[in-house]
């Protein structure tokens, strides 16, 4: 858990290991495709495998806002791995499973469990992963198609769609990265992120154990909560954004990292007003995603001929810049993103 007696301190100490660890080491690893084992040591080390533990030391919602922004504008790819983590912690610790909880909370909060995320299965129309009720748990059936940090976690916080007679349920549990007993592990070849090591799951009669499910909740319920996760998602877009506005400012281009320092403060007001309104939370992170390209692109424009080479901060910028256009997206808010970038 992080220790929010300062909580100061604990946006300092994201700043510390964006810039000293993330940040220097953020090109080699989207040119090799791997995130150096550091970066979880560190960020286990300060405590934020735990940012999301509830207790009576939680730091505030804007300071977690704070944090990841700080984190994805060091290394996109290791934040956007390490977010999956918190929401496996904040499910944990709201969980009914006492003993699945003593079990794996703890380690969870210090990281020395680390865990990932498989949600899109049920989050796609129609759902692409099922489960079905057994006398010793559930067996899943279908894919999740987008999870990220294989190699990485040691267990995947898996939801399901189970049909119910009175509506449809999501199940979800903590299931070990096994491959085999019915489950089939496909690497995923991304032109861009490769660094998050995204892998595609498939289960086939895979049993997700009672004394493994961290509970159920009604469809409508859990596409409800999604609201938070595409708040927290949207810090990805703006964490970009940021190091590119002051990379710009650094290179002397004050003008320019002024006026997108300004859209980003409003593009911030518009993602936490969507959580209050979540008819407005798909345009706000649309207008996020716009701003980390529009950003990264000036970054570009501004560092000349230098931003092609394969070395340049700025050609970094623009790729993670594009990976925030889909990553963690929904339809409604791509098609808003593309009316925007059509508009003239």
């Amino acid at each position: 858990m992080v220790d929010v007696a300062d909580s100061h301190s604990v946006i300092q100490r994201a700043h510390r290991i964006a810039d000293e660890v993330l940040f220097p080491a953020a090109l080699r690893g989207d040119r090799t495709g791997t995130v150096p084992a550091e970066h979880w040591d560190v960020l286990a080390r300060a405590g934020f495998y735990g940012l999301a533990a509830p207790g009576p030391a939680q730091l505030e919602f804007a300071e977690i806002v704070e944090v990841l922004e700080i984190l994805a504008g060091g290394c996109l790819a290791t934040t956007f791995v390490w977010m999956q983590h918190n929401g496996a912690v904040r499910s944990l610790a709201g969980s009914a499973n006492t003993a699945l909880r003593d079990r794996y909370l703890d380690d969870l909060i210090r990281g020395r469990v680390r865990a990932g995320a498989a949600f899109a299965g049920v989050l796609a129309k129609p759902a692409k992963l099922h489960a079905q009720a057994v006398a010793d748990g559930h067996l899943l059936n279908g894919e999740a198609p987008f999870v990220s940090g294989w190699g990485v976690v040691d267990v995947v916080q898996v939801s399901a769609l189970l049909p119910d007679p009175s509506g449809a349920t999501v199940v979800s549990g903590l299931a070990d990265v096994t491959a085999g007993a019915g489950l089939t592990v496909k690497p995923i070849d991304l032109a861009i992120g490769r660094a998050t090591n995204t892998v595609r799951l498939r289960f086939a009669d895979f049993l997700l154990p009672a004394d493994r499910t961290t509970g159920t909740s009604p469809y409508a319920d859990f596409i409800g909560l999604q609201s938070l996760g595409s708040r927290l998602n949207g810090c990805a877009a703006c964490g970009v954004a940021g190091r590119a506005i002051r990379l710009l400012r650094e290179a002397g281009r004050i003008e320019a990292a002024t006026a997108l320092a300004e859209q980003l403060a409003r593009t911030r007001t518009a993602l936490d007003a969507g959580l209050a309104d979540t008819t407005r939370l798909p345009a706000a992170r649309a207008d996020a995603a716009d701003l980390a390209l529009r950003a990264a692109g000036a970054l570009v424009a501004g560092s000349g001929a230098r931003a092609l080479l394969a070395d340049s901060h700025a050609e970094c910028s623009l790729r993670d810049a594009i990976f925030t256009t889909v990553a963690g997206s929904r339809p409604d808010t791509r098609d808003l993103l593309l009316d925007t970038l059509t508009a003239r």
